[in-house]
C-alpha cells in the first residue's frame, strides 16, 4: 500500500488526445492526480468540473491536474469536451496504474461483488514523491480541499 513519501509509481498511458504521458516527464511541477471510476457519471462528473473551476488557483500554487480513469481515449474526448475541461484525462484501461497505486478495489454494486476503481487523490511533488494521500474522496467540495493541502 503507498503512503505519503513514497514515490510515485510509473505512469505511462494514452491521453485523453490519444498522445503518450509519462509521469517522469511531468516532473517541474507538483501534480494533483486524481482516480476516478468512471468518465460522464454523476459524481465524476461534480469532481471533474470542481477541478475545472480550480485550475486556475491549482496552477498558481504550481501544480497541474491529471484526471484518470479505466475510459477508452475516446470516452475521455467526449467527457472532456462535453463539460470543457481543461486538463489531461488518463486511460488506464487495463487497470494496471491503478492497481500499482492501490486503488483498485472491490467494490460491492447492487449486492455483486467487483472490482472498481476507489475515488483517490495524490499530491505528488517536482521528485515524483507523494506529499498527500486522500483516499474516498467525495467529489463535493474535494477541490477545494486539494487546493487548501496544496
Amino acid at each position: 500500500m503507498l503512503k505519503e513519501g513514497d514515490k510515485a509509481p510509473a505512469i505511462h498511458l494514452k491521453t485523453d488526445t490519444d498522445a503518450d504521458f509519462d509521469l517522469s516527464q511531468h516532473h517541474a511541477r507538483k501534480l494533483v492526480l486524481y482516480f476516478y471510476p468512471r468518465a460522464d457519471t454523476p459524481g465524476c462528473t461534480i469532481e471533474a468540473q470542481e477541478f475545472n473551476d480550480a485550475y486556475t488557483k491549482i496552477a498558481e500554487k504550481g501544480a497541474e491536474v491529471i484526471g484518470i480513469s479505466p475510459d477508452t481515449p475516446k470516452a475521455q474526448t467526449k467527457f472532456k469536451e462535453k463539460f470543457g475541461l481543461t486538463f489531461t484525462l488518463l486511460c488506464d484501461e487495463d487497470k494496471q496504474v491503478a492497481e500499482s497505486y492501490g486503488v483498485l478495489k472491490e467494490k460491492n454494486m447492487y449486492g455483486k461483488k467487483v472490482m472498481g476503481i476507489e475515488r483517490t487523490t495524490f499530491l505528488i511533488d517536482e521528485a515524483g514523491v507523494i506529499q498527500k494521500i486522500f483516499p474516498k474522496v467525495k467529489p463535493e467540495g474535494h477541490a477545494e480541499e486539494v487546493l487548501s493541502a496544496l
